[in-house]
């Protein structure tokens, strides 16, 4: 029997992904819409407001972007 034309379209698909030396990857990452995760979110953002983690971080961040916009490479 023939595979349905959707499932045969995606083995095509995964084939040409295989034969170009790719490999198919699959993970669970956390539901960022739920209230839980929101919360949390808000919690972990509220202890590091105005920290000085949070000021090295993003003077770490600036530095960086600015060498890459400098260099012209940001794609």
């Amino acid at each position: 029997m023939n595979a349905p034309p959707e499932q045969s379209k995606f083995q095509a698909y995964r084939a040409r992904k295989k034969a170009a030396g790719l490999r198919e990857v699959r993970m669970w990452v956390p539901d960022t819409r739920t209230p839980e995760f929101q919360a949390e979110a808000r919690r972990q953002a509220a202890l590091l407001n105005h920290s000085d983690d949070e000021k090295e971080a993003i003077a770490l961040m600036e530095a960086l972007a600015s060498e890459v916009w400098e260099d012209g490479d940001w794609r």
